[in-house]
């Protein structure tokens, strides 16, 4: 199934504009939260088919939200892209452990998120 409805989670309204801008110029439903326990209750609520998330943030971390989305049997299928500043390979290894997809370093490269998205059936 090709993915159309994706939820962004992050903390700062610029990176939140920035990836939204992307991705609704490019065909896909955008919905967003301000941070992990946001982000939980819209995944219930809406069933995004994708989620881009952020590490950094106040409360649940993104590493946290992303293992906790992993071990719900409600949500495990939906797939999380990390999208975070710490560039560290530990950082990403650690991101992929939790459950994530695949992790992007910012600023995102609109390619690269473009080619990931595509990659997981986008």
């Amino acid at each position: 199934m090709a993915i159309q409805r994706i939820l962004i989670v992050d903390d700062s309204p610029t990176e939140r504009y920035y990836l939204t801008d992307i991705l609704v110029k490019n065909g896909y439903t955008v919905t967003t939260a301000e941070n992990g326990e946001e982000a939980l209750v819209k995944i219930k609520a809406e069933k995004p088919q994708l989620i881009l998330m952020d590490v950094v943030m106040p409360g649940a971390n993104g590493f946290q939200v992303t293992r906790a989305i992993a071990r719900d049997p409600d949500l495990q299928d939906v797939p999380v892209i990390i999208c975070s500043s710490k560039n560290q390979e530990t950082d990403r290894i650690w991101g992929l452990r939790q459950g994530a997809k695949d992790y992007l370093v910012k600023p995102v490269d609109a390619a690269a998120l473009l080619a990931k998205i595509a990659a997981l059936g986008g």
